[in-house]
């Protein structure tokens, strides 16, 4: 929908009523993800597209009704064998699309997502009533500050997920369509090895856009590597020193040699990031810890560093490894205990049941 400000904000400006049609599902092949918004206003300009124009003429059709009752509406279109150029698509798949009216003067939260100067913010849309509610990682537009739905849609947000999500009990269940505005967090991998082949994949698995960074030309393979998103040949502490990170990155180093590790280190402990995590025995990190003092790091500093990395949890391969990786960074991300859920008796998902997710997301959320 940002792809279409310029647009919204002057139909805004001009109190012009307009109706927003959105992909919220998709079901096997479509020329367009969740999230793919066009829009139409009362004198039928287009802005937008929903499918490069399998569906947009029926679809225009659907607006054109709900403009005038104001109601929302869910509709499907998919393949249709025997009328397959009609109204489906000719791909094979289905778009599920949500239909609504928007009034300036009831919908002023469209202007805070346009206006969020480019920074992460998510648009949640409740898909019975069609009401809304903004939200940034630090704050809440909008009439409904449910302490669940928040939760939900803000680990959503720290994910860049888009998704239709069914939360709360069976008595007081909303649906909710979350568009998130922003980039996937970074997971940065120092050290190119079997572990952060591994590592890579859980990487991914969790939403994290994972980059690896080895200063040895003959490990920096991106063949190694196929899960990682990229992979950079340089001097790992300048790298960093380079590089964007921010409150949501994660980096874990993984070289397990010191005149790799300390500078990195060093870098890593003094930058606002949400988690710093370094390999080697409890020897190595016992003389790590000596080396990272003396290089001028302080107490709190080394309190953030998670060293052994990973939560003990037996593993010998490095994929039994990167998952104990991977579980201790939800853990620190989610304020999680990391104990069995069998001996612990608080709510699963703190804030309410969550329905509808991926072991993806169910991970990336806590």
């Amino acid at each position: 929908m940002r792809e279409l400000g310029a647009h919204l904000l002057r139909w805004h400006a001009a109190g012009a009523p307009y109706v927003l049609a959105t992909v919220v599902g998709v079901t096997g092949s479509a020329p367009r993800p969740p999230g793919a918004t066009m829009a139409v206003d009362a004198e039928g300009n287009i802005r937008g597209s929903l499918s490069g124009g399998c569906v947009e003429g029926a679809v225009l059709e659907l607006c054109g009704r709900v403009l005038e009752t104001g109601e929302p509406v869910r509709e499907i279109f998919g393949y249709s064998d025997s009328d397959a150029f009609a109204v489906g698509l000719t791909c094979g798949g289905e778009l599920e699309i949500l239909v609504h009216r928007v009034t300036p003067d009831r919908y002023p939260i469209i202007e805070a997502v346009l206006d969020a100067d480019g920074g992460p913010v998510a648009l949640v849309r409740d898909l019975e009533s069609g009401e809304m509610l903004a939200l940034r990682p630090d704050s809440v537009v909008g009439p409904d500050a449910d302490p669940t739905l928040v939760a939900r849609a803000r680990a959503m947000l720290d994910t860049a997920s888009t998704a239709v999500r069914v939360i709360g009990c069976a008595d007081r269940e909303r649906t909710v369509f979350v568009e998130s505005f922003a980039s996937p967090p970074r997971m940065l991998v120092f050290g190119a090895t079997d572990f952060t082949t591994a590592l890579c994949r859980v990487g991914r698995l969790l939403g994290y856009h994972v980059t690896v960074c080895e200063a040895r030309p003959a490990f920096a393979d991106p063949a190694r590597m196929p899960d990682a998103h990229e992979v950079v040949r340089e001097w790992p502490n300048t790298y960093l020193a380079r590089t964007h990170v921010d409150a949501r990155t994660v980096i874990c180093v993984l070289t397990h040699d010191p005149k790799f590790d300390i500078p990195v280190l060093v870098e890593a402990l003094r930058r606002p990031v949400a988690y710093v995590g370094a390999m080697g025995s409890r020897r190595a990190d016992r003389e790590r810890r000596l080396r990272l003092r003396a290089a001028g790091l302080g107490d709190e500093q080394l309190r953030r560093l998670r060293s052994p990395i990973g939560l003990e949890l037996g593993g010998q391969t490095p994929e039994e490894t990167a998952v104990a990786i991977g579980a201790e960074i939800v853990a620190v991300r989610r304020g999680g205990s990391a104990r069995p859920l069998s001996v612990t008796d608080r709510p699963i998902h703190p804030g309410g049941l969550v329905s509808g997710v991926t072991p993806a997301e169910q991970l990336a959320t806590g």
